[in-house]
């Protein structure tokens, strides 16, 4: 067999692609032109052509449509070696625009300060019992979860929908709940110790051998260098809620339970 006819003529993985973030606070050409000269400090290669999500979250009020000039906003970035593909926090009275000029969506109709209240605290945990003292013969100790290397990036609090955590070059280590929307990626493996419904995203630089753990699983994505699987329609029933694990067996991912005692 030529080395042609072993080819497929497409395949579609899951990629990384690290962007900019540029958090607009005003829409006018002449500042928004001022602001990134004192970025840039003049030099013409501070940036190097990366891609670009414009961020109107801190937009207030949200524009209305037809009060950005994207053509002329999308030039002012590129001028500076910024190259715009997306658009984040937008209303959706722009989506139209957004597409028709060449824009990507991404995270489209984010909770805005004067339309949502702060989510609740989380309860306070309840402080640890006294110890009792230890038997002449302990019980043998439960299962241990699988644990993290000492390399990993750890987030101690919950990611919300439309945040997005990366850790390069390492394993993540989620101490909260991976809420749905949110999307965790790591070049190494993935563990929560918590419900995971966004997307996780492990072996983001390709590494074959990472997994994905949940105590609770239900992922809405899961991806393993760059092999993916949706569950549009639910974890099967003897996975969903409980300790898994994702593995990528060749070409194929491979969900297994996480015995606990």
């Amino acid at each position: 067999m030529s080395k042609s006819q072993a080819i497929k003529p497409l395949e579609i993985k899951i990629s990384t692609v690290v962007a900019v973030a540029a958090l607009l606070g005003d829409t006018d050409h002449a500042r928004l032109s001022a602001a990134l000269a004192q970025i840039t400090g003049g030099t013409p290669d501070y940036f190097e052509d990366e891609f670009t999500l414009l961020d109107l979250g801190n937009l207030l009020p949200a524009p209305a449509p037809g009060s950005i000039d994207w053509p002329a906003l999308i030039a002012l970035f590129r001028s500076h070696r910024l190259n715009p593909v997306a658009v984040r926090n937008a209303p959706l009275s722009l989506a139209a625009e957004i597409r028709e000029n060449g824009l990507s969506i991404d995270g489209m109709e984010q909770p805005r300060p004067f339309e949502l209240t702060p989510p609740p605290s989380p309860p306070k945990p309840e402080p640890d019992p006294v110890p009792e003292p230890v038997p002449a013969v302990a019980p043998p100790p439960a299962a241990p979860a699988p644990m993290a290397p000492a390399s990993a990036m750890i987030i101690d609090t919950p990611v919300r929908s439309g945040q997005r955590v990366y850790a390069r070059g390492s394993d993540l280590v989620v101490m909260a709940t991976v809420n749905p929307g949110a999307e965790v990626i790591a070049d190494g493996s993935i563990h929560v110790y918590a419900p995971l419904r966004g997307r996780a995203l492990a072996g983001a630089a390709g590494n074959q051998d990472a997994r994905i753990f949940s105590i609770a699983m239900e992922a809405e994505l899961v991806s393993i260098a760059g092999v993916y699987r949706t569950f549009d329609e639910g974890w099967p029933k003897e996975l969903a809620g409980k300790p898994a694990q994702v593995r990528l067996k060749g070409e194929r991912l491979d969900l297994l339970a996480i015995p606990v005692k």
